[in-house]
């Protein structure tokens, strides 16, 4: 058991005399004296552990989550159902507990799950190679630009709006270190605008970034958008939700050079947003240049079947400046979820899990467009996810649904401006007909009572103005 020995203050006099200082004030000087709290920690006595119990008990039930609300929200991250069997095998300690495969005599179990992992997303993305996995999605998206650069020698990206904006802003982000440049193609229809993406790679760009299904839900035609990459010798790199790969055209059958992602839907809770995973595939031309760890299959002197880390770009492999990616951690606790979850449901299983989700969602998006004060925001094809227009503030609207135990979906506006009365809304396995029909109900009621109390207040302040 591991004990916290305090420093007596003998400790803490030969400390502060060793780096130069007379006392642990010195060592905030540089803080403005406006900024210093000028007394103790307001803090309350301690508490038995039975009432800190009830008090963060209390404290979690104010939260709404998942499983106490219907959750039709997504935008990402989805309410998917992760069966038993998920938990079952993560939580063996042989797959829990250790933290890197650097000695490959005692991580077979661990290395044979990257290189699995990395089986079953190049079969789904239908490129020949696959990481053991990154952080999340938006983090591979940067990664890809990384890579981008160093396959064109080019700083130059050009992003379509369709793109989730979080992986945007990651990229925006890492590019001010690189030096890059980013260029943003709007969105038409729902779509990416094929004209404006034309029109805006040339020979400088290192890649074009789309997403498909994009946003807000809509199925991006990769293969014709990708041409204008292809002619100036851009990478193609698209950004795809996995549980649509099992009846949508793979992206490596589209052009893409490099198919990324985020990885909850497979296997992964909601939990609070994460822990999740990024996946990152690409073609064989770009393996040297691929972010993470790459595990292979190999055979030990006495013909055994083995598994290796056989590619390793980070700066602890190789030589600082020579290396692709920085991340550390392989996240492969959640990609062995993930893997689990695609070998329960199997082939045919993921198969029609796909077509469930683009039957349900079908059902939702007639089933509310045909509800007073909503309409569809674009008619494009759609997989698990779509958006509509409210005649309502949204915001109010969502309170309401609320009230009622449903969370209705994710305000665009939040980082749409241009959809300030936009709602996206994610179907699951979980969302039955049922309740899609509550949610119909739910925000027919409420936009009803939000316009009628508009209504109510404009013909209240009416005569007022008149007066004045």
């Amino acid at each position: 058991m591991t004990r916290y020995t305090s420093a007596t203050p003998d400790d803490r006099a030969e400390m502060l005399a060793a780096i130069g200082v007379e006392s642990v004030a010195d060592l905030f000087e540089q803080i403005p004296e406006p900024l210093r709290l000028g007394r103790p920690l307001a803090l309350p006595d301690g508490l038995s552990e039975t009432e800190v119990f009830d008090r963060l008990a209390a404290l979690a039930g104010a939260n709404a989550d998942a499983e106490s609300e219907v959750c039709f929200v997504g935008a990402g991250m989805y309410d998917h159902y992760v069966p038993a069997i998920v938990d079952a095998i993560t939580s063996r300690s042989e797959f829990l507990t250790p933290y890197t495969p650097y000695q490959p005599e005692i991580s077979q179990g661990g290395l044979q799950v990257m290189f699995e992992f990395q089986t079953a997303m190049s079969e789904l993305t239908g490129l020949p190679v696959s990481n053991a996995g990154l952080y999340e999605g938006p983090s591979s998206v940067a990664s890809a630009g990384y890579l981008a650069m160093g396959a064109t020698k080019r700083r130059r990206f050009v992003v379509s709006r369709g793109v989730h904006p979080h992986s945007r802003e990651t990229l925006a982000t890492y590019s001010e270190g690189y030096g890059a440049e980013v260029v943003e193609v709007g969105l038409e229809g729902g779509l990416t605008d094929a004209a404006a993406l034309a029109a805006a790679v040339d020979a400088e760009t290192a890649a074009v970034f789309l997403q498909s299904p994009n946003f807000l839900g809509a199925v991006e035609d990769v293969e014709a958008l990708g041409a204008a990459a292809k002619e100036h010798g851009a990478l193609l790199v698209v950004a795809c939700d996995p549980m649509t790969l099992g009846i949508l055209k793979p992206p490596g059958a589209c052009g893409a050079d490099i198919a990324l992602g985020e990885g909850q839907p497979l296997g992964n809770r909601l939990d609070f947003g994460g822990p999740s995973f990024g996946f990152f595939c690409a073609t064989e031309a770009q393996i040297r240049r691929m972010p993470g760890r790459i595990a292979g299959e190999t055979e030990d002197v006495d013909g055994r079947r083995g598994f290796v880390l056989a590619l390793q770009t980070r700066e602890q492999h190789i030589r600082r400046e020579k290396a692709t990616n920085n991340i550390c951690t392989a996240q492969a606790l959640n990609a062995l979820a993930a893997m689990v979850h695609l070998a329960w449901l199997g082939r045919q299983g993921f198969r029609e899990l796909g077509e469930l989700l683009v039957q349900r969602t079908a059902y939702a998006r007639q089933r509310l467009a045909a509800v007073e004060g909503v309409e569809l925001l674009h008619e494009a094809p759609v997989v698990r996810e779509f958006a509509v227009r409210l005649d309502a503030p949204v915001g109010a609207v969502l309170d309401r649904c609320a009230e009622r135990g449903i969370a209705a979906g994710y305000p665009l506006g939040r980082e749409y401006p241009e959809h300030e009365d936009g709602l996206l809304i994610a179907i699951t396995e979980r969302r039955s007909r049922e309740q899609i029909d509550q949610l119909a109900e739910a925000l027919g009621a409420a936009v009803a009572a939000e316009r009628g109390e508009f209504v109510n207040q404009e013909l209240t302040k009416a005569p007022t103005e008149a007066v004045s």
